[in-house]
């Protein structure tokens, strides 16, 4: 079998996708998803900006920014289909779940370890001092 221009030409006709030939809903699912991403990466970058310390922002971009790039993953498999680059991209939905937490864990433990304090007198969950600070000695446990 030889390759000619027309054969090359017609194998890069039907493997083009383009938005017509995946439908109006399909469409429709591509651009909701587009959208509702782009929504939660803006909200996140504005939260990186606008919030006061490491621990907030931190909160913001790892929770709002992994909602947005799942979105635009899943606009990427409503346009592809599951299969191909759809497939890639339900890997990277599950690589970005497994990732997005340890490293949003991993940046929290190491502010508290330098010692970074929450911003505007906001404390520790359960008391004054810092989980990693060791408790008083001297407190009787049964005061309480």
């Amino acid at each position: 079998m030889t390759l000619t221009s027309q054969t090359l030409d017609t194998l890069a006709s039907t493997a083009a996708v383009t938005p017509l030939a995946i439908g109006p809903v399909r469409t429709a699912f591509v651009a909701v998803f587009v959208l509702v991403g782009a929504f939660f990466l803006l909200v996140g970058t504005v939260g990186l900006l606008r919030l006061p310390d490491v621990y907030n922002r931190m909160h913001a971009t790892s929770k709002a920014t992994t909602l947005g790039a799942a979105s635009m993953f899943l606009a990427n498999v409503a346009y592809f289909g599951v299969l191909g680059e759809g497939l890639t991209a339900l890997v990277g939905i599950v690589f970005l779940f497994l990732t997005a937490p340890t490293g949003a864990h991993m940046i929290s433990r190491s502010a508290q370890k330098m010692g970074v304090e929450f911003a505007d007198g906001a404390t520790w969950p359960g008391g004054e001092s810092r989980p990693d600070e060791p408790a008083d000695a001297d407190a009787d446990p049964s005061d309480d």
